[in-house]
Parts: structure tokens; sequence; C-alpha cells
């Protein structure tokens, strides 16, 4: 029998079949965004749903939020909590906000959570004094970058179509330089018309202590820019072959990892592979409770569940259908996937991924040869590594 309360609340829900609990809750602290990335599909996609919510989320929605997350803490024995402060660009909220609601959510969730607490930024708005403010109130540091050049971020302009990169260089030297404790990494989405390889070593160049490379939000509908052949996955491949031929891991790549992780039988939590039940819920700044933005790129109104922070409880949001069939595992994937040998760590891909209008979201993953070559890849490697032939190089990132 276990003594851990929160491993004891997971059995009993598996045996009931219970959904699993959101354990990331991502709060849209604030709506708006001080660039104008020209390929956003927040504010450039189908759903213009952020046009009718107030630009900053209220002092009433954030601290009823508080409430909310405690409450879900409390009633699943949650040991961790990730909460992420999330927009638009969350620092037009001011850094003293997003301190203030982390102190009152770590306030209010029971003795035995801790509260992970992470701000998702442009990097645009970092300044010293901000910084402090952050690191003083336990909060780490995610910034999202094209690359670590100036050509790299080209697409990344402001509203008069001014580039971002020098402020954004600015905020991220000074992270990586004068607060690298609160530094928690780089969120880079592919783009296969730039070198792979000079793409990753610049973002090396600006010593983040994890790298998140994502495949852009696509469906079958609305495919992917450039998409043909296998070019996200070689473009993956040739990233990796750098990464694991390094001899010493100079940053951790959480798509690498978490493959190795499934190839190995090991678990491991993502939304772009693996068959775990997916726990993130989106709480937006008028207190409506949604699913992830992803689904904003397949049509309006997909991430919409119809509840908010007022009047509904993060369990009512457990139960929504759409939550459900992410959390279904294999039985929510099309056949072809779940007779694909690669099923486990595949696990469908991503969701948003595999939409088509008219079918919904029962469909392979748009990136389904993509994801099939990278993770074929990946496995010669690892194979090699593990049971070396006589010239089979030795991986050391891992």
């Amino acid at each position: 029998m276990t003594t851990d309360p929160a491993a004891a609340v997971r059995e009993r829900a598996a045996d009931s079949g219970r959904p699993t609990p959101f354990r990331q809750f991502i709060v849209k602290v604030h709506g708006r965004c001080n660039l104008a990335c020209t390929y956003c599909y927040l504010y450039e996609g189908p759903d213009s749903g952020w046009r009718d919510r107030p630009a900053a989320a209220p002092a009433a929605v954030l601290d009823r939020t508080a409430t909310r997350i405690a409450e879900h803490a409390t009633w699943h024995a949650l040991r961790d909590v990730a909460l992420v402060l999330h927009g638009g660009e969350p620092l037009l909220a001011g850094a003293g906000t997003l301190a203030a609601f982390v102190a009152r959510v770590r306030e209010r969730v029971p003795a035995g959570s801790q509260v992970h607490a992470t701000v998702q930024t442009n990097a645009t708005l970092l300044t010293a004094e901000r910084l402090a403010v952050l690191a003083d109130g336990g909060i780490r540091v995610g910034i999202s970058l094209d690359g670590g050049t100036a050509a790299h971020n080209r697409r990344r302009v402001d509203h008069a179509g001014r580039p971002s990169w020098p402020a954004a260089a600015r905020g991220v030297r000074l992270v990586a330089e004068r607060f690298p404790a609160s530094y928690a990494g780089v969120l880079t989405v592919v783009d296969p018309t730039l070198d792979p390889v000079e793409t990753y070593e610049s973002l090396l160049a600006l010593r983040p202590p994890v790298l998140d490379l994502l495949l852009p939000h696509g469906n079958w509908s609305v495919r992917p820019p450039g998409l043909s052949g296998v070019r996200y996955g070689d473009w993956l491949c040739a990233v990796f072959d750098r990464w694991w031929a390094a001899g010493r891991r100079e940053t951790r790549v959480r798509l690498f990892e978490e493959c190795l992780a499934l190839l190995l039988g090991l678990p491991a939590a993502t939304e772009a592979l693996g068959l775990a039940p997916f726990g993130a819920v989106v709480v937006e700044t008028d207190g409506s409770i949604e699913q992830v933005d992803s689904l904003k790129s397949a049509y309006p109104g997909a991430a919409r569940t119809g509840l908010d922070v007022f009047g509904n409880t993060f369990d009512e949001a457990l139960r929504h259908p759409g939550v459900a069939a992410r959390q279904a595992g294999a039985e929510s994937l099309a056949e072809q996937c779940r007779t694909c040998p690669l099923l486990r760590v595949c696990g469908g891909g991503h969701y948003a991924h595999r939409y088509r209008a008219g079918y919904g979201f029962h469909n392979p993953s748009v990136y389904c040869a993509d994801l099939q070559r990278f993770i074929r890849h990946v496995a010669a490697r690892l194979a090699a590594a593990v049971v070396p032939g006589p010239s089979s190089p030795r991986g050391g990132a891992a």
C-alpha cells in the first residue's frame, strides 16, 4: 500500500476510470502582445476570440483563479503544480502583478504542494529591475525566439514593422548573464528554411538550460509552411545528430530527451510525443477555462469549454469531451495510428496537428511522415550507442 497521497489519488482514479487531474495551469495574465509576428497562429489565425476579452486579466479573475488552482491541488493531493504565466506578452501586466499572483497561489495551495512558476516572454521587455522582481518571486523566465541571430528572428516584428531582435537579444543575455538561476530556457518553432545546425548553435550561444523545439501549428486543412516530403523530420534529425555527437550535454533538448525516454520504455510527459494523459488547462483574461491555445489554429472556438473560474471548477473541465479525448490515449487515435509500430513513442503526435475540416481530430498528424523519420533516426542512433559496432560512434549527450 502506498503512503504517497498523490499516488493514491492517481491509483484510485485509474481504478475508477476517472480523468487525470490537471497539473499545468496556463494563466493569461495579459491577452495582448507588443509584437506582431507575421506567423502568429493566435493573433493571425482563424480564432479571433481574443478581441472580445479584456486586455489584462482583472484582479478578480486572478484572485478566483488562484483559489481554483488551490482547490484542484487540494482535491487531488498534487505535490507539484506548474503555473505558466502567459499571454500575449505577460510582462505587459507588470512584473509586480505576476509576482503577487504567484504568491497568492502559493499561499492557497495545501501544505506539500510545490508551485513551479514560469513566465513565457518574448524577452523584449526584460530589464534588470523586472528580472529582480521575478527572481524574488520565485518565477523562472522562458523565452520565445526563432533562433539566436537577427536573421532568424526577421519575422518577429513590432506593430510598426520594426525588428524585435535588438531588444530581445538584450533581454535574453541579461537573463543568462545576471539571473542564470531564473533562466528556464528557450522555445523555438522549427523553420525548415533555416540551416538546422547553424540555428541550433546560434541558440546555444544564448546559454539556454533547456531548449524546446516545436513544430509549427498546422493541420490537414491548413498545411504547415513548406510541408513537403520530410523536411521537418530531416531538420530535427540534423539537430539531433549535432546534439548527440557533442560528447557532453551542452543543453537539454526536451523533444530529444523525451523521444529517447519513450524508446527506452521510460515515462515521458510531452504534448508532442507519447500516450501520457494530457494535463494542461488555460485560464483566459476574462476567467474562461479553455483547452490549450494550439487548438485555436484549427478553427474558431476549438479551445472553448463554456466554463469559467467563477462558476466552474477545474474538475468540471476534466469532464469536457475535448479534454477527455486528449486523455483517452490510444483509444482516441485513428486506426492508422493504433496499428503503427511507433504508437507508444509517437502517440499520434500533437493533437492540434491531427485536425481535418469535416473529420475533426480523428486523423494521423499532418507531420506523420516527419515524426516517423525523426523517431526511427533517433532509435537507430540509440541502438548504435547501446550495441556499438566496430565503427559506431557513441553518443554522450543523452
